[in-house]
C-alpha cells in the first residue's frame, strides 16, 4: 500500500512540475464529456487564465473529447439509440510559459490513419486567414459522408491554436491493425 501512494504522490508531483490544469485518461460519452467541461471551465477559471484564451481552450477541449466520442476504436459500448457512444481516449491541458498545451490521445484504425493525415497536414501550412476560408467554406458545405460532425473540429482547433497543430500515428505493437492518434494543439 505504502509503494502505491507513493506512486500517488510522485504522479501528483510531476503534473504539478508540468503545470497540467487538467487530465483524463479513460472513457468518454456525451455525459462524461459535459461534467469534464464543467470541471475544465472551473479549474481554467481559478488558474487565472484570460476570457478570450479560456474561450479557446474550451472549445479545442470539446473538440477533441468529441473526437474520441465520435471516433476512437476502443469502445466499452457503441451508440444505442441516442445514447451515445463510450470510448477510450486521454486529454490534458497544461500550461507551457505564456502558451497552454492540449494534448488529445485515442486508439485508432490503422486503415484510417492515411485518410486522416491527409485531412490533417494542409492544416500545418495554411495561414490564419487560409483556416478561416475553409472553415467558413465547410459551414456551407455538406457534411462530409465519414464524419459524424460537420466536419469543423479541426479547422476550429487550427484557427484558435498559435502554432500549427501537431498530430502523430503511433502504431500499436500489442494490437495489431490499432494505431495511437495523437494531437497537440498550442493555444
Amino acid at each position: 500500500m505504502s509503494q502505491l501512494l507513493d506512486q500517488d504522490s510522485a504522479f501528483f508531483d510531476l503534473a504539478q512540475r508540468r503545470n497540467v490544469l487538467f487530465y483524463h485518461k479513460g472513457f468518454f460519452s456525451h455525459n462524461i464529456v459535459a461534467a469534464m467541461g464543467e470541471v475544465v471551465k472551473l479549474q481554467l477559471e481559478v488558474a487565472g487564465v484570460s476570457g478570450p484564451t479560456r474561450r479557446k481552450l474550451f472549445s479545442s477541449f470539446v473538440e477533441l473529447s468529441q473526437n474520441i466520442v465520435h471516433y476512437s476504436s476502443n469502445a466499452l459500448a457503441e451508440d444505442s439509440g441516442g445514447s451515445g457512444a463510450i470510448r477510450e481516449g486521454a486529454v490534458c491541458i497544461s500550461r507551457d510559459g505564456e502558451h497552454h498545451v492540449m494534448l488529445c490521445v485515442n486508439p485508432m484504425a490503422t486503415s484510417e490513419v492515411e485518410n486522416l493525415r491527409n485531412k490533417l497536414e494542409p492544416l500545418r501550412s495554411m495561414s490564419l486567414e487560409e483556416i478561416r476560408h475553409a472553415y467558413k467554406l465547410s459551414l456551407r458545405s455538406e457534411t462530409p459522408e465519414d464524419s459524424k460532425g460537420a466536419g469543423l473540429g479541426f479547422l476550429t482547433m487550427a484557427r484558435d491554436a498559435s502554432a500549427p497543430l501537431e498530430f502523430a500515428f503511433h502504431p500499436r505493437a500489442d494490437e495489431p491493425g490499432t494505431t495511437l492518434f495523437c494531437l497537440m494543439a498550442t493555444i
